[in-house]
């Protein structure tokens, strides 16, 4: 049984049926499987099953009304401060038709932020692109950046593949968190993968033996680990890491989500793994309830992240929390441009400050991890727990 959400956050009857037609989906897809599917096409279907799966159908997810809120739905002082550095690039490749690319843009606020705040900067790229899978979240895309004056608007577009080559920089706040894991568990017997099969018509934990050598090219070191030990593990991340570095010939990319260094993230208390599901601001750790109405996402294991990065021929600029990353970027700057006297953006900018940089909200469990060609850090490679001067 799903967990029960504190009252009035019960589905509505509607919600419920379409999360009963995608459970039938996936049931559909475990038997003409054999019974077992492992949890990375589980987590797949969840997500975005087309027409069905939480990206892929029409709720609304982000802000108040939806199921989480990020950071550039909470202000738009998260996307001017990081249009600050997103400029600073931009103004070092000038003459290369620089570009910036979104990958899944939410929304679509931080793309109206971040191309506001470049204007006023001076500092626009010539296009502005936007990965996004999803299509009901491309057209709530469209509708607000319809909303910028014609020639920012003019600027954006939207695409399915990476660009073939890319100079500039790429942007992707709270992507990595939503990319399919595999769960894996460390047993007597070694390591198995735990996958998705049906008791009845309801979902059960089931654990096969691990044969995926990109799962098994991931596994974290055993010594320390506690029996049973469960975690996860995402091949899909590497994948992206090879997809960045063919396209991005100049600039940077930046990824900020939460998420732990290998040596916190495969910590010996960490022994449920890290998977978390958010529903109406509710948070738990049950991926099998509410299928197709809730978030199911990973916390990012970021040295992993940066090694296949490295591995692929990128190198690491910078790596470390949120907070530090937008007051070196300049935020308190951007809140002070606020007057102290027009209390009604003052104040709830203030509040929003609190939450982006406080150990206790985003500040310490955000990350920012900044990759690039040329010249590394070999602070950030320290940090992460790879060789210095990677």
């Amino acid at each position: 049984m799903p967990p029960i959400l504190p009252h009035p956050l019960q589905p509505e009857p509607e919600a419920l049926a379409h999360s009963a037609r995608l459970r039938s989906e996936i049931n559909r897809v475990i038997r003409q499987s054999g019974g077992w599917i492992d949890f990375s096409r589980f987590m797949a279907l969840v997500l975005y099953a087309p027409g069905l799966g939480y990206y892929s159908a029409g709720s609304v997810k982000l802000g108040s009304g939806g199921d989480f809120v990020t950071a550039p739905e909470m202000t738009p002082l998260f996307g001017q401060t990081w249009a600050r550095a997103v400029a600073a690039t931009l103004d070092g490749l000038r003459g290369q038709h620089p570009m910036v690319l979104e990958l899944g843009a939410g929304s679509g606020r931080l793309a109206r932020d971040m191309l506001l705040a470049l204007a006023a900067l001076g500092t626009l790229p010539e296009r502005y692109l936007i990965l996004e899978v999803s299509a009901d979240l491309r057209e709530r895309q469209e509708a607000l950046l319809a909303t910028l004056p014609a020639a920012l608007r003019a600027r954006v577009d939207w695409c399915s593949a990476w660009p073939a080559a890319l100079t500039g920089v790429v942007l992707a706040n709270e992507v990595l968190d939503a990319l399919p894991v595999h769960r894996v568990g460390w047993r007597q017997e070694g390591w198995v993968e735990m996958g998705v099969t049906l008791e009845g018509e309801d979902w059960a934990w089931q654990q096969h033996p691990l044969t995926d050598a990109r799962v098994a090219a991931l596994l974290p070191p055993t010594d320390g680990l506690p029996v049973p030990y469960d975690t996860e593990v995402c091949p899909d991340a590497t994948a992206l890491m090879a997809s960045l570095a063919h396209s991005l010939k100049a600039g940077r990319a930046y990824f900020i989500d939460y998420g732990f260094p290998a040596r916190e993230y495969y910590h010996p208390q960490r022994h449920e793994g890290t998977l978390m599901c958010h529903v109406r601001h509710h948070a738990h750790g049950d991926p099998f309830a509410y299928p197709g109405l809730q978030d199911v996402t990973a916390h990012v294991d970021f040295t992993a992240v940066a090694r296949a990065a490295l591995d692929h021929g990128l190198v690491l600029k910078d790596y470390g929390t949120m907070a530090r990353w937008l007051l070196d970027a300049g935020l308190l700057e951007v809140l002070g441009a606020i007057p102290v006297t027009d209390e009604a953006r003052y104040l709830p900018a203030v509040s929003a400050v609190q939450k982006l940089l406080s150990p206790a909200e985003m500040g310490e469990l955000f990350k920012v991890l900044v990759l690039g060609k040329g010249q590394g850090s070999p602070a950030a490679s320290a940090l992460l727990g790879l060789p210095q001067g990677t």
